[in-house]
């Protein structure tokens, strides 16, 4: 099965992937700068979810498909920024009814709970990065030999998965906790969850016109 050696190189790889903000990191402090804490904390849920749904992808052949075929990676990175552009017009739009005594819930801006999450699935499994380090990268640290190549892969991707898990949950909290420093009135609160907005589509915009790593 998968070795000891395997998974070590595979989380010091995955960790210097991570650390640089992609995607998925920006779309989680634009939430959280948006709507606060919570719904952070259920986009990152959300985030390593759709990440997994890649690593699966991956395992089973999917994954090599998206990589190899220009078209149908351009059309699922257009569909994902398409999306962060979407919720970032949602938020800049929803700014104004933010209020300081009611920073977690904002009247009619708090998505519901299942929405967040499905929110968060949808940009993880159409992150360019990610597709393309799990397409990649992953294949190269299974054991040929030991058989079982998709299930490796499905108990490596785990690794990233984890480590995304810490880092994002991180900063979304880091973001939902300056959201509350400068919450200390409605109208600069406003300005945040505005400022949120502008990064979600500021970022649907970079994904589009991010071409493929080859």
């Amino acid at each position: 099965m998968v070795s000891t050696e395997s998974i070590l190189a595979f989380a010091a790889m995955s960790l210097l992937v991570i650390v640089i903000p992609g995607p998925s990191v920006l779309f989680v402090v634009g939430r959280a700068l948006a709507y606060g804490r919570r719904t952070a904390l259920e986009t990152v849920l959300g985030n390593v979810v759709g990440s997994y749904l890649l690593v699966i992808a991956v395992a089973w052949g999917l994954g090599a498909l998206v990589q190899s075929s220009a078209a149908v990676f351009t059309g699922v990175k257009l569909a994902g920024a398409a999306y962060l552009v979407h919720l970032g017009v949602q938020a800049f739009r929803r700014r104004g009814d933010m209020r300081v005594t009611d920073m977690e819930v904002p009247a009619r801006a708090h998505r519901g709970h299942l929405r967040t999450v499905l929110d968060g699935i949808f940009v993880g499994v159409t992150n360019p990065k990610g597709i393309v380090f799990f397409a990649a990268v992953l294949p190269q640290f299974v054991n040929h030999s030991a058989g079982h190549l998709p299930l490796q892969m499905m108990v490596l991707g785990l690794v990233p998965i984890t480590i995304g898990l810490i880092t994002d949950t991180l900063w979304g909290l880091g973001a939902s906790a300056a959201r509350s420093w400068f919450a200390r009135s409605d109208r600069r609160l406003s300005m945040v969850g505005g400022a949120g907005g502008l990064a979600m589509i500021g970022l649907g915009v970079t994904v589009a016109a991010t071409g493929r790593a080859d």
